[in-house]
């Protein structure tokens, strides 16, 4: 216990003095952050760069008369003299600080200190964003080095020294003096062209096309001369030779007794007729063979279009389209899509942590005392604060069983007087146990925090979630790619509808709408309507549908087994494809080395969000069980993910089938021990505190965690942005799903093997409008296997409606006249 003590004295002293630095800190901060103190700075600074503003422009005017007269007087003498008059529309001051920026400094460039005051000032008082401090101070250094020396060099000494300031006479000449005056002007140029190419992106692609065009024309040009050349060739005759005859000679000399002619072209030919065939007067139509034999000895060549690619390169052709058009961009289909930003997200809370050292020095000392009173001594106890729970780590003496410790849990909590005690015995991967102690005052962790940090900017997860803070603080963000599925439960009121929404915002932030859809189901048909609006973004929805939320029993069953097609058509693009998963699919997609012709296409990431599943549980069963389970199973590689929420955690709502499937659970506070073995495996659920307080395991640890705050107004305001902006004509189709037993009778049975007692019944049913199978029992002194066999056949026959759980099916004919003429139609039928 000396040691102890001792121990506590000297951190005691050290926490003082660190804790004096961080109070000097924060009090900085504070007047910093302070509103008021923004608003007097923000006003000042817009003011100022309004006189700077008129100060410089006047100066262009007037700077010449003035400059003699307040350059050779002291400032003390300029603030004293009422008698000195100067020119400037802002008086001497403005006079002063223009000459010297202008003159003295930078010339025009002078400027850029209007844009910079005009900026913080905006940022201070408004807290808008015009542009990021760090690129406008970046920019504004570049202007300030390259518009000096540009005006210098181009305007000579006189207007170049008053435009570019002593900074840009000073640098002219230095560049002068080194390169030459035409090596300044490549400095020069070089500057202006490599600042453009780094931030406006300028690209040299019209030089590169125009010099392509030019050699294509070229390249036409000497194509057709060279056509023109052949085609002269095919006109004109053979060259021959007649021994030295003249022309005149020509028509006198009988065709048999003529000399035989020379084809110095074609030696091997034996005929002599067919070369005089092209000096005949008349044109008769020439023989098929003609055009051939007479130019054997011609080259000819045959060059394909670059339209028709050679057979042979065509393993190169995705190669070749990414040189040409680049790789695929999905995101192009909404090149206008904007993210919505941080300031839709509320700041709740404080970002820092507001414990008190009376209460942690209250707590230790009780838990050593109540340790200390059933014989447990402790070597060390270390605190480690969390936005809601305090974490205490405790080395045991030597000898000391764990399982004592664990037992004295509720004796701790009754010390403390707090609720939600939770003794973890030990701690893993560490040589200690834990206690996890409420804060007096927990904080609540704003989305804002977690959105805006930098854990979840620079995430490189498929499909990142923010889920609030651990009890160390620090930010958690999640994969759920990774996880691959998850299921939430909880009791009512505890959080699981914010931790929803806090996952739906997350994948919001992160991820472009080609990327990524959601297929939401919401029976209680209040939870999940905030994000109706962005259907035509993010949503996905069977062809027939005309809500994106789904809400109808009959429906969900649908959507989920089109979900069953879904997976299997993308497993079969997958085989093609020769890939194992979705990221390999569509990164050989993006490198255009899949054929959409084959039905190849961009796969967005579909999650699957499931509230109150137990409602579906109750009144649809193993039609919703099944699909969901082979979700669970396959769906994984082809990136749907399952999220599933449940305020009943109880076994025949999460099956064994279920929870083999879900190996990523989360936890919010639950009633009994028996509930968080059911989500968990384990008890600890039971004790948390509520208020979005959760266990999150994963399989092979457990975490607890704060859950991220995002209000309700803060949706409202993200999907109204998203859904103002232009999207796809409609929400995603899923593959259409037709029910087989649609039009048929409920358990296969045929209308010929309809009870004898059906009509007998159906009259009931219309008359009481009641449709239960109790009261064909009472009425018609039937057992129950047999009034449900003739439920079934009413149900078929669209008398009544279908199974609604524990309450009665809804009778859907509503007088005798109307089952009249069912009862006759099929009959005929």
């Amino acid at each position: 216990m000396a040691k102890n003590t001792l121990k506590g004295e000297k951190s005691g002293s050290k926490t003082k003095k660190s804790g004096g630095v961080k109070n000097f800190g924060a009090k900085v901060k504070a007047v910093f952050t302070d509103p008021k103190f923004r608003a007097v700075v923000g006003v000042f600074l817009l003011l100022f760069s309004f006189y700077l503003l008129l100060a410089l422009t006047s100066f262009f005017f007037t700077g010449g008369a003035d400059y003699s007269r307040v350059m050779n007087q002291s400032l003390w003498e300029l603030i004293s003299d009422n008698e000195l008059k100067v020119d400037n529309w802002m008086g001497k001051f403005g006079a002063i600080l223009a000459s010297k920026l202008v003159n003295k400094s930078f010339g025009l460039a002078s400027y850029v200190f209007v844009f910079l005051s005009f900026i913080l000032g905006v940022k201070a008082l408004f807290k808008v964003t015009l542009l990021r401090i760090g690129t406008a101070f970046k920019h504004s250094l570049l202007v300030l080095v390259w518009l000096p020396v540009t005006c210098a060099y181009f305007l000579g000494s006189v207007q170049g020294g008053f435009l570019g300031g002593y900074y840009g006479t000073v640098m002219d000449r230095w560049l002068n003096s080194l390169v030459g005056s035409i090596g300044a002007f490549f400095v020069i140029l070089f500057s202006a062209v490599a600042y453009s190419v780094i931030v406006f992106n300028l690209s040299f692609d019209w030089l590169q096309n125009l010099f392509i065009k030019e050699t294509k024309e070229e390249v036409a040009e000497e194509e057709t001369e060279e056509e023109v050349a052949q085609n002269q060739l095919r006109e004109t005759p053979q060259a021959v030779d007649f021994n030295e005859s003249g022309p005149e000679e020509e028509d006198e000399i009988p065709i048999e007794d003529a000399p035989e002619p020379v084809i110095k072209e074609e030696p091997e030919e034996e005929s002599t007729e067919e070369p005089f065939v092209a000096f005949e007067e008349t044109d008769p139509e020439p023989e098929p063979k003609a055009e051939t034999e007479g130019l054997e000895g011609v080259s000819f060549e045959v060059e394909k279009g670059e339209d028709a690619p050679d057979e042979e390169n065509t393993e190169v052709t995705a190669e070749s389209i990414v040189d040409k058009y680049g790789e695929y961009d999905p995101t192009l289909d909404l090149p206008k899509y904007k993210f919505p930003g941080l300031d839709m997200l509320e700041e709740h809370g404080s970002s820092e942590i507001s414990v008190n050292k009376e209460e942690l020095e209250s707590n230790k000392n009780k838990i050593v005392q109540t340790l200390n009173n059933y014989g447990i001594e402790i070597e060390k106890i270390k605190a480690t604060i969390g936005p809601t729970v305090t974490l205490y780590e405790i080395v045991p003496a030597a000898g000391v069983r764990i399982s004592k410790i664990k037992n004295l849990e509720d004796d701790i909590a009754l010390s403390l007087a707090a609720l939600g005690i939770r003794i973890i015995a030990p701690i893993p991967g560490k040589g200690t146990i834990g206690i996890e102690v409420p804060n007096q005052n927990p904080d609540i962790v704003s989305m804002h925090s977690i959105i805006g940090s930098d854990k979840f900017q620079n995430s490189k997860f498929d499909l990142p979630i923010g889920l609030g803070k651990t009890i160390s603080n620090e930010t958690y963000i999640a994969d759920l790619a990774k996880m691959p599925h998850l299921l939430m439960a909880g009791a009512t009121g505890q959080g699981k509808s914010v931790g929803l929404n806090a996952i739906l915002v997350s994948l919001l932030y992160k991820k472009h709408p080609s990327q990524l859809k959601f297929v939401l189901v919401d029976p209680k048909k209040v939870e999940l309507t905030l994000f109706s609006k962005i259907e035509r973004h993010y949503l996905a929805k069977l062809p027939d549908s005309e809500d994106a939320i789904i809400t109808d029993t009959t429906k969900v069953v649908h959507t989920l087994n089109s979900l069953c097609i879904e997976m299997d058509q993308r497993y079969e693009l997958l085989k093609d494809a020769q890939v194992r998963n979705l990221r390999e699919y569509n990164a050989k997609f993006v490198q255009r080395k899949l054929n959409p012709n084959e039905g190849h296409r961009f796969l967005p990431y579909i999650v699957l969000v499931v509230d109150e599943f137990a409602d579906l549980i109750m009144t649809a069963g193993k039609e919703v069980e099944t699909p969901i389970a082979r979700l669970a199973q396959l769906a994984r590689a082809i990136g749907i993910h399952l999220i599933i929420a449940t305020q009943r955690p109880s076994v025949n709502i999460i099956t064994g089938t279920i929870k083999a499937n879900f190996p990523a659970r989360i936890a919010f506070k639950v009633t009994s021990k028996i509930d968080s073995r059911t989500i968990l495996d384990a008890p600890g659920a039971d004790q948390l505190i509520g208020r979005g307080d959760m266990l999150l395991s994963t399989g092979s640890d457990m975490i607890r965690i704060q859950c991220a705050f995002v209000d309700t107004p803060e949706v409202d305001k993200i999907t109204e942005f998203i859904g103002s902006q232009q999207g796809y004509p409609d929400a995603l189709h899923l593959p259409e799903y037709v029910d087989e037993n649609a039009g048929e009778t409920i358990g296969g049975l045929d209308p010929s093997e309809r009870d004898s007692m059906f009509e007998d019944a159906a009259r009931i049913i219309v008359t009481h409008q009641q449709g239960s199978a109790s009261l064909l029992q009472r009425k018609l002194k039937l057992g129950y296997n047999r009034a449900g066999r003739i439920i079934d056949q009413l149900e078929a026959a669209g008398i009544i409606g279908p199974f609604e759980g524990s309450k009665a099916r809804q009778v859907l004919i509503q007088d005798e006249a109307s089952l009249d003429r069912i009862l006759n139609n099929n009959n005929e039928a």
